[in-house]
């Protein structure tokens, strides 16, 4: 443990919790989803929270949260499935315990059930709502597709314009998977012309064995058909970053770009994957299981549930300390001498399971995309932070 961990553990507690109230249930059968087969931890049932437990979860979190503002992450499955009901109670309920507190809601969704009414209901609650969408049609429907097998991209468009009449705020969640590769500069534009001016993006890259996707590391497993390749992400990053920096710098918003730019700035990025350690973002399934990290919903992971154990309490666990540092702490020797380290800090740990050259595991899979994406920004980054230091 470093002196900047013991600073941030006795500081205000300060953590963000990913809300699954309907845990995997969702209406689409994307071929990817990493979380539809979290039912078989629950007996092999879909089911949903229940208003008291909904009322728990709210009251807990506002009262543990150690800061002004509070922000309700409402994950899923799909979040909507639940109706429209439950999130005025989701409303209701803030109100109730905020105490003081500025409360914030983020919501991710596939966009299919919004209507008029649920874009209202979004809006009151001052929900940025972020859409998945993994590009046009021949790279969306490529995994994104209904129960039936059907496409869904012309029924997340029409979500997308619901948001936009009503003036509520969205942004894009976008996968990189096999079918993206070789299309950033493609995918980019098209989520400009849809109006993202806020985009988010994550790498797929999933082990599975007897065809469902299994934890890092398990003896058996395979690279899933629909990961993105190492290379096939970095020319993806480059592609995209050779669009923006020429027209959209302070335009469009990047989520890789910005933690690239804090990197080279010293500052703590926005995206966990890239900050030092892990440790602050929980999961709460429907039943009020606390798990370490959306990407670890496993057994193993499990830090106890609401009713039994408080927050703070699994939050500042041993287990979640260690769970944490751990990023850090394991990294091999190669990642330590690397030039690169600072901005990516390892990424995910949940996509560790490469080998070094020298035969120490726990390379990032992604580490050669990486490092074609931070050498291919680098003469730009350096401007940039050069201009914020000037205040330009």
């Amino acid at each position: 443990m470093t002196l900047s961990d013991a600073e941030r553990l006795a500081g205000p507690l300060s953590f963000n919790l990913m809300i699954k109230p309907a845990g995997s249930l969702c209406n689409l059968g994307c071929s990817y989803c990493y979380y539809l087969d979290k039912a078989e931890i629950y007996s092999g049932r879909e089911p949903v929270m229940s208003i008291d437990m909904l009322e728990t979860v709210i009251r807990k979190y506002i009262e543990t949260c150690e800061t002004s503002e509070v922000t309700f992450n409402w994950h899923g499955g799909e979040p909507l499935v639940l109706g429209k009901d439950f999130f005025r109670k989701v409303l209701e309920f803030e109100r109730r315990y905020a105490d003081g507190k500025i409360i914030h809601n983020t919501m991710q969704t596939n966009g299919i059930l919004l209507d008029s009414e649920w874009a209202a209901i979004l809006r009151a609650g001052n929900f940025l709502t972020g859409i998945s969408v993994d590009g046009p049609a021949e790279i969306h429907d490529r995994f994104r597709r209904d129960r039936r097998g059907g496409p869904t991209l012309d029924k997340v468009l029409r979500g997308i314009a619901v948001l936009q009449e009503a003036g509520a705020e969205f942004n894009t969640m976008t996968t990189i998977n096999k079918a993206s590769e070789g299309k950033g500069a493609l995918v980019y534009e098209f989520l400009k012309s849809i109006g993202s001016r806020y985009m988010q993006f994550m790498p797929v890259l999933e082990h599975v064995k007897d065809g469902r996707i299994v934890p890092p590391g398990t003896p058996g497993s395979e690279t899933a058909p629909w990961s993105v390749s190492a290379t096939g992400f970095g020319q993806f990053m480059c592609d995209m970053f050779d669009q923006w920096i020429r027209h959209d710098v302070g335009k469009y918003f990047v989520g890789h770009f910005d933690a690239a730019l804090a990197g080279w700035c010293g500052v703590q990025p926005g995206t966990c994957a890239y900050a030092e350690t892990c440790g602050g973002n929980a999961v709460i399934e429907h039943n009020g299981d606390v798990y370490m990290c959306d990407h670890f919903v496993y057994p193993e992971f499990k830090l106890g549930n609401i009713r039994e154990k408080s927050l703070k309490e699994m939050l500042t666990s041993a287990e979640m300390i260690r769970f944490g540092i751990s990023k850090r702490n394991s990294l091999p020797v190669k990642c330590l001498s690397c030039q690169w380290v600072r901005l990516c800090n390892g990424e995910c740990p949940k996509h560790r399971f490469s080998v070094t050259e020298d035969g120490q595991e726990g390379l990032n899979a992604l580490c050669r995309g990486y490092e074609m994406f931070y050498s291919h920004t680098a003469t730009h980054m350096k401007r940039m932070r050069d201009y914020l230091l000037q205040e330009r």
